[in-house]
């Protein structure tokens, strides 16, 4: 009866056991289906946001901020990504001890032995982590750090920049306003990065220096930062295993016969392979450049050759085939203003539009200027007796003088709307620094006489222009024109080279040359060559040549201080006797 009784009781658990896994089975795969739709959406947003171009990041010129979000939205992790810390410094020196705040011993306490105070930490230098100090930076220099918008100057050193790095700086240098100097020091320049700064230094507009200093490339471009539209003033290419070709470059970026840069104040190319033909080129470019005013070729492979170069550019020089055509040209333009000033219209295109039709002869209008006509002459004729009755010389003074403004238009003179006069502002600063005269003979003093007071319009001093070399006075000798030397160049560093006897004779020439052309004018503009290093050379310091352009160039160096004298007129000797 048990057994019959419990066999229907087991086949209704069984069924019930079953259901409940297949509603259980159900949930999960409800579940399951779910979580992947939830999945697949998820996907399908972030390959659609992926799809998505991001909104382009608009510099604010901070250039900290600028950097970091470039350089995050340029592909590079947080960890990668170089820090801009500001540029150390060294401390400042500490003052000396005051001995009257040093404590006493005082009479009571003085058996009582004092305790030394403890010696402070030096602070002429920190300390970092090993791997810390290696991390690649960007330091720079502001003028107020609590202003992130006034950084001046940016230093990169030691770690390379590519052509990610480059991109990033090539959007946020130009937003820079205050940015006036920048420097790569061994940073693994190459031919498409130096090409890239080349292409937006321009448009910083107040950026003056630039330093790459160890960073050899092979194909040597960096003519391209010295072109015709670069705006640097300061330019140091050492140490960067510059050959000959890459002085060609830069010779043809410095000048030629129709281009000339107009900007660059001083360049460096110490440190590099440079020989006899690369000085060659640079000389050359020195022939139609009277914007440069400092050039180092120090610890090169200059010998002879190359300085006997240099000494005729700075001497006298004749002109090349393609610089004689091209003076011929200035000469034909400035001589000759009228071709360049349109030609009046004929009377038929002037009556078409904007005057009636034209008349017979004896119309009214031809008449009232016939009138007009005769009364003028009838006038002109008085004043011209009367002026051969008072002045009979007059005219004569008038024809000088327009032949005298006839010949200065024709020797030197060239129009301000010259291209060779965008330099004005580096002969101005040339001249104040050498204290000469302008072309009235007034000095350049701002406008204000020695007392303080504002000068009348009348009597402020002219600005120096600067005059395109080919437009100077030239000399025919045995069928060559010779034009005047380079006089803008004040500074010139030749040192460590292998320069022997016969260059340092022809600076030598080169030197006295300028000297003569000094002692003809009263107070010249350019006064030549100021300064020269010529230190360790392939010749003797007792050489006659070497002591003969020392003794020069002593007197010509501005800051020379002539021996004091005593009232007897003797010199007084500094050795105390």
């Amino acid at each position: 009866m048990f057994a019959a009784g419990t066999g229907p009781s087991q086949g209704a658990l069984i069924k019930s056991l079953s259901f409940v896994k297949k509603v259980k089975m159900g949930k999960r795969m409800e579940k399951a289906l779910k979580e992947k739709a939830a999945a697949s959406s998820t996907s399908q947003d972030a390959a659609d946001d992926e799809s998505k171009t991001p909104e382009p990041y608009s510099c604010t010129g901070m250039f900290e901020q600028d950097f970091t979000e470039l350089c995050r939205r340029s592909g590079l992790q947080q960890g990668e990504i170089p820090p801009v810390v500001i540029r150390p410094k060294r401390p400042p020196t500490p003052p000396p001890p005051d001995p009257k705040a040093q404590t006493q011993v005082s009479a009571e306490d003085g058996e009582e032995e004092q305790k030394e105070p403890e010696e402070p930490k030096p602070t002429t230098y920190t300390t970092k982590d090993k791997f810390q100090y290696f991390k690649p930076t960007v330091q720079v220099e502001m003028e107020n750090e609590d202003k992130p918008a006034t950084v001046t100057e940016i230093y990169i050193r030691g770690w390379k920049v590519d052509d990610t790095m480059m991109g990033v700086l090539k959007q946020c240098l130009p937003t820079i306003e205050k940015l006036h100097t920048l420097y790569f020091w061994n940073t693994g320049l190459t031919e498409k990065t130096i090409a890239e700064l080349a292409s937006f230094l321009p448009q910083c507009s107040n950026l003056k220096n630039l330093t790459l200093d160890g960073n050899p490339v092979l194909e040597e471009n960096f003519a391209l930062l010295i072109g015709d539209d670069s705006l640097l003033a300061n330019v140091s290419f050492r140490n960067n295993h510059i050959t000959d070709k890459g002085a060609e470059m830069i010779g043809k970026a410095l000048s030629t016969a129709k281009s000339c840069n107009k900007n660059l104040i001083s360049l460096n190319l110490s440190y590099n392979k440079i020989t006899d033909i690369g000085a060659t080129h640079i000389a050359n470019g020195l022939r139609m450049n009277r914007v440069v005013l400092s050039l180092s070729l120090a610890s090169n492979q200059i010998s002879d050759t190359g300085a006997k170069k240099l000494g005729e550019v700075l001497s006298r020089f004749p002109l090349t085939h393609e610089e004689t055509v091209e003076r011929r040209k200035l000469i034909r333009e400035k001589g000759s203003p009228d071709r360049k000033s349109p030609s009046p219209p004929s009377r038929g295109r002037a009556e078409s539009k904007d005057r009636p039709g034209s008349k017979g002869s004896g119309t009214v209008l031809d008449k009232t200027d016939k009138k007009r006509d005769k009364s003028s002459k009838k006038k002109d004729g008085k004043k011209s007796d009367k002026d051969k009755d008072d002045s009979p010389t007059k005219s004569k003074a008038m024809d000088a003088k327009k032949e005298k403004e006839e010949d200065k238009t024709v020797k030197g003179g060239a129009k301000k709307d010259d291209k060779w006069k965008k330099g004005v502002s580096k002969i101005t600063m040339l001249a104040e620094m050498q204290g000469t005269k302008t072309a009235k003979g007034k000095k350049t003093v701002g406008g204000k006489d020695k007392k303080g007071a504002l000068l009348p319009e009348s009597e402020t001093p002219d600005v120096v222009e600067a005059i395109n070399p080919l437009m100077d006075s030239v000399e025919n000798i045995d069928g060559q024109l010779w034009i005047p030397g380079n006089r803008a160049l004040i500074n010139l560093n030749l040192s460590r080279n292998q320069i022997s006897e016969g260059g340092f004779k022809a600076l030598l020439l080169g030197v006295q040359y300028q000297m003569t052309l000094n002692s003809l004018q009263p107070n010249p503009a350019l006064k030549g060559l100021m300064r020269i290093s010529l230190n360790k050379n392939a010749i003797s310091p007792s050489n006659d040549a070497v002591s003969k352009l020392q003794e020069l160039m002593t007197t010509r160096d501005p800051f020379y201080k002539p021996p004091s004298q005593s009232p007897d007129g003797d010199s007084q000797s500094h050795g105390g006797q």
